[in-house]
């Protein structure tokens, strides 16, 4: 007998959504199946600390999701999504008072780079001028030939370099230099690694292009426009069901998975040949985030005052601590003074805390599977750029890499990248293929961010993945 569904989708995070989005545009029948309470994945926003202080859990800054090509593509608005723009998009603070400054104005920009603003319009401005060309090539399988392969030269061969060697052959000024090496270190690794730059230029190009939005009322509403649009579409969607076979499944003629490759062997296992499923089991993870949310009585009181009107602030010091912190993390130790995330969301949406009163959003990355306390570390080096921070603080919220993992198991050992980014990894997920979404069932499907173009709340993962299913089993 034909299935009742054409797919079912397990796991609702931003790719399992994209995924059931593409497929029941495409008029195909969809049901989505997600074991916590609450859909959203990495993008979920809650009352972490104290009634009326709403935190985003994971994701928290959006530049990957202001320019995605698919969720650009859909109308969100209609639907409750609101971006938020910062003033000021990105601060470093250097330990001398001075910061490293990103406005979504190239030129603005450039002109505070001092002696390094024509390296800034050159290397920067050129990438993010491309960016409408760039970003579906970007957010794209590299495996496979490209639609426009000297864009992507132009992009790609820098990009293959080392972050630190390029920091110092393109910037002279402190500032420059900690910019690009905080940018590259979302790549959590090493500084000295080939294809770090690569992060750092398509973080600080979509700066420009498109700005990095924060989302009205937390980064719940982007998943939550994204269910709201695909029930429009006649989607169904199922919270609180853990799958741990297939057989927990409705009937479909395909099953995709937004989840860890570990989870998939588990679940589908005597489905999959004997070879991948050990492929998937050790697949492997790269380091943790350790984070802490914050709930204060008033705004963090930086000595830089960009910082006080940044959406994002890197908080570490020169671009030689930037590469210190990620050194001692990826050989296993603890950092003295880790480099530490920080979202200022309430500056922007009074939604997110009582009247006069502030959230914090502050991670450090940690070896994965760390059992270390790092809060006293996060809080020292806040207060190395904001003193007195510690006074403002009412009620904290930790969330260690095991937390991290218990709230979304696609987190594996506190791993909120999907997978090391390192060597081959960072353009080939889960393996090296030209297939990397499916598996040698042909009704089985991968399409978390362990598969590409990885992590980010940008839905392509999911967007690719089920426009392969419809151009294979469901065509």
């Amino acid at each position: 007998m034909r299935p009742n569904l054409d797919a079912v989708i397990v796991g609702a995070g931003p790719n399992g959504l994209a995924a059931a989005v593409t497929l029941a545009a495409a008029g195909k029948s969809v049901h989505l199946v997600e074991a916590a309470s609450t859909i959203g994945g990495g993008a979920r926003t809650a009352e972490l600390t104290l009634p009326g202080f709403h935190h985003d859990i994971c994701s928290a800054i959006h530049p990957l999701a202001a320019g995605s090509p698919f969720l650009s593509s859909l109308p969100l608005a209609q639907h409750g999504l609101q971006w938020i723009y910062p003033d000021v998009t990105l601060a470093h603070p250097l330990p001398d008072g001075r910061a490293g400054v990103v406005w979504r104005d190239l030129e603005r920009t450039a002109v505070g780079m001092g002696v390094d603003a024509d390296a800034w319009r050159r290397h920067i401005g050129s990438l993010a001028g491309r960016w409408d060309v760039l970003a579906p090539l970007l957010l794209a399988p590299l495996m496979r030939v490209p639609r426009h392969p000297l864009a992507l030269a132009r992009f790609g061969l820098p990009a293959l370099a080392p972050a630190a060697a390029l920091e110092r052959r393109w910037f002279e000024t402190d500032e420059a230099r900690a910019l690009f090496a905080g940018c590259a270190a979302h790549a959590f690794l090493p500084l000295g690694k080939p294809l770090t730059a690569s992060f750092g230029l398509v973080l600080l190009a979509s700066a420009h292009a498109v700005g990095w939005p924060i989302a009205a009322r937390g980064s719940q509403a982007i998943t939550s426009a994204l269910a709201s649009y695909l029930r429009s579409l006649e989607g169904t969607i199922e919270t609180g069901h853990r799958v741990r076979s297939l057989d927990d499944l409705p009937a479909a003629r395909v099953v995709m998975f937004d989840v860890a490759p570990r989870d998939l062997a588990t679940i589908a296992d005597g489905r999959l040949a004997a070879r991948e499923q050990r492929r998937l089991q050790r697949f492997r993870h790269g380091p943790a985030a350790f984070k802490v949310d914050y709930a204060l009585a008033g705004a963090v009181p930086w000595l830089n005052e960009s910082a006080g009107r940044a959406g994002t602030v890197h908080v570490v010091g020169t671009a030689a601590e930037v590469a210190a912190a990620e050194h001692e993390v990826a050989s296993g130790r603890i950092p003295e003074r880790p480099f530490v995330l920080v979202a200022q969301q309430s500056l922007f949406d009074h939604s997110r805390a009582p009247e006069g009163k502030h959230t914090l959003w502050a991670y450090c990355h940690v070896p994965n599977g760390s059992d270390v306390d790092m809060t006293g570390a996060i809080e020292r080096q806040i207060e190395r750029f904001a003193p007195g921070f510690g006074d403002l603080i009412l009620a904290r919220h930790v969330a260690n890499p095991a937390w991290l993992e218990e709230h979304n198991p696609n987190y594996v050992g506190g791993d909120i990248a999907g997978g090391w980014n390192g060597g081959l990894r960072a353009v080939a997920r889960p393996s090296l293929t030209f297939r990397p979404y499916s598996t040698s069932d042909p009704a089985v499907w991968l399409c978390s961010s362990s598969t590409p173009p990885g992590p980010g709340v940008h839905g392509m993962c999911g967007f690719h993945a089920a426009n392969a299913v419809l151009r294979g089993p469901l065509r």
